[in-house]
């Protein structure tokens, strides 16, 4: 089996999860892990919404993986496009990460100087934040994280922003200042990764036994809410799905220029996709 991913610190070390968890369950499976530069590696001087947004980061892995040449790729799951490239599948999702985001600074978010620099290269986080710190001055941030948290300590920016699930998986001792996902709503998908494989491959039954049902359900149900609401890289929604004893609970808020708006719900299994399509109903009414 050959496997593609980017060649970045965090993507590595994800890759090397899911090699973990197939040598557990198949030590007798080889497996070859190609390393593969993408458009979002490459083009750093310019916010992810100008590259197209959602996919900058996977559509060369996919290509790679329609055209035979691996087998499957290891994914952050925020980065995937809602519609799958065709000749694709969303083979397995691994159990979820923290999700929220965090404030790496040395003061908390409502001690930031007015004006503090606060780098992020989420157009959601920035209206996030400014929805409740309009007087900071957000700049963009790209780079992988090691890179962005270097940026931070050289002085380029007062604090930044990044999802917690990296810092984790790096090891990263640093430390940070949680914002609160019922408030700070994460990226549909955040802190889970995906491994996607060609369309009826032979491997699928192989990747099927590293999926995680309760993390699946929970993204899918995000994934549904982006999806209705049309939302891309450079639109700000955050939705964040919960399973709480059987049921699932989920928020999503949509940050605009006069405001937010947000909806939220909790739903039984057979209330489900009636449920999400209401909550969508909801944020459009609403204005999102």
């Amino acid at each position: 089996m050959i496997i593609g991913t980017r060649g970045s610190e965090l993507a590595m070390v994800q890759t090397n999860m899911v090699l973990a968890m197939l040598k557990e369950k198949h030590p007798e499976l080889d497996v070859e892990v190609r390393t593969v530069t993408t458009t979002g590696d490459i083009v750093r001087d310019r916010p992810l919404g100008a590259l197209g947004g959602y996919g900058a980061f996977t559509k060369e892995l996919d290509r790679l993986i329609v055209n035979g040449e691996i087998d499957a790729a290891v994914n952050s799951l925020k980065d995937m496009p809602v519609d799958l490239t065709e000749g694709t599948e969303m083979a397995a999702v691994l159990p979820r990460a923290p999700v929220e985001d965090v404030l790496l600074s040395s003061v908390a978010l409502d001690r930031l100087k007015s004006g503090a620099v606060v780098g992020t290269s989420s157009v959601r986080r920035k209206m996030q934040l400014l929805a409740r710190r309009p007087d900071l001055n957000i700049k963009d941030l790209r780079g992988n994280v090691p890179t962005r948290i270097r940026k931070w300590k050289n002085g380029e920016y007062d604090a930044i922003v990044v999802a917690r699930a990296g810092l984790v998986r790096l090891g990263l001792d640093e430390a940070y200042h949680v914002l609160p996902p019922d408030v700070f709503v994460p990226s549909p998908g955040q802190g889970a990764i995906a491994v996607v494989c060609r369309a009826g491959s032979p491997h699928l039954p192989t990747l099927r036994e590293l999926d995680d049902a309760t993390t699946r359900a929970e993204v899918e149900a995000e994934r549904r809410v982006l999806k209705g609401l049309g939302g891309g890289c450079s639109v700000p929604i955050g939705v964040w799905a919960r399973m709480v004893d059987g049921n699932m609970n989920i928020k999503a808020v949509v940050n605009l220029e006069n405001g937010e708006v947000r909806a939220e719900r909790t739903l039984t299994p057979d209330r489900l996709e009636k449920g999400l399509d209401e909550l969508i109903e909801e944020l459009l009414r609403e204005g999102a």
